[in-house]
């Protein structure tokens, strides 16, 4: 039943009424999803952030179509311009009838201001984030991803992710020596990767420059950087990769999605090989490197989920 008095109104209001409508029943269906959504599964919210951003789009996107389909009418102009000057020669000093007073505007607290604030952030924040997903979907860090998840699956397996924090090289290699019993920690293989090399500087302080001039280390700050490797979340690259596997006496292969995989340790091809993957735009701050499992781990929780 169509509400008292919507056969009065124009075709610009009814439809600005039937937009305000959709824009309330979608607000209730994003509620759903995310309530459907499981605390713990970062996967999917992640997911449920693009899908969001989509459905928004493509609502506020069929509105301004629908609003700019909108026949004009120059009935409907003149009716505007008529109420319009009705309007502006109004004295709206409107007072109470019954006690000849002017109505006081209903004061809004501090506390309601705060969060009204707190609200309007957290929405431009949500905003902001879901405007990312959506650029990433078809930017580098998506595209690298596929490929290397693509690479991955011919190898029944796929990308486990590892935090970035400057930990990750040493955080995904304790991760797959876990996978074959090996408990060593981040902090263990940060300690013997230094200690291995500055016992065999010759092998790897002739690799080392400054960034800045491109000049060589010297042997204190060769000294200096392998203190950083042991003591802070200094990132770790290839040479620390080479230390590693000759700590551990085992090969291990990168996958990148750009070029094929490096393997470094090849003598050691007898062990099973330490794999990682090497994602050059995952992050804003630069290199990131993650971890992988069997593909039927990752097809099992998605099952779950």
């Amino acid at each position: 039943m169509a509400d008292e008095g919507e056969e009065n109104l124009s075709p610009a209001e009814k439809l600005a009424r039937k937009h305000k409508q959709e824009r309330k029943e979608l607000q209730a269906k994003v509620q759903q999803m995310k309530n459907s959504v499981p605390k713990n599964d970062k996967k999917r919210k992640k997911q449920l952030t693009v899908e969001i951003a989509q459905l928004e789009a493509e609502l506020e996107e069929r509105h301004l179509r629908e609003e700019a389909e909108l026949p004009a009418s120059g009935d409907a102009s003149k009716e505007e311009d008529a109420v319009t000057e009705g309007v502006e020669g109004l004295d709206l000093q409107v007072t109470d009838s019954a006690h000849g007073q002017q109505p006081q505007k209903q004061k809004v607290s501090k506390a309601q201001k705060r969060r009204e604030k707190k609200a309007a952030k957290d929405r431009e924040r949500e905003q902001r984030i879901a405007d990312s997903e959506v650029e990433n979907l078809l930017g580098a860090r998506h595209q690298e991803t596929q490929k290397i998840k693509a690479l991955l699956r011919d190898r029944h397996l796929a990308v486990k992710e590892i935090s970035s924090d400057g930990h990750c090289l040493y955080n995904a290699v304790a991760e797959q020596l876990k996978q074959v019993g090996d408990e060593k920690s981040m902090l263990a293989l940060r300690q013997l990767t230094a200690e291995y090399m500055k016992s065999h500087t010759d092998d790897f302080l002739p690799f080392l420059s400054k960034h800045d001039t491109g000049d060589p280390y010297t042997p204190e700050e060769f000294e200096d950087y392998c203190n950083d490797i042991a003591n802070t979340a200094a990132w770790g690259g290839q040479l620390e990769l080479q230390a590693l596997s000759r700590v551990l006496k085992c090969s291990i292969e990168v996958i990148q999605a750009e070029g094929p995989a490096i393997k470094i340790g090849e003598e050691y091809d007898a062990k099973l090989p330490v794999v990682l993957t090497y994602h050059r735009h995952m992050y804003g701050l630069g290199e990131h490197y993650n971890t992988v499992r069997p593909l039927a781990e990752e097809l099992a929780e998605e099952e779950d989920s």
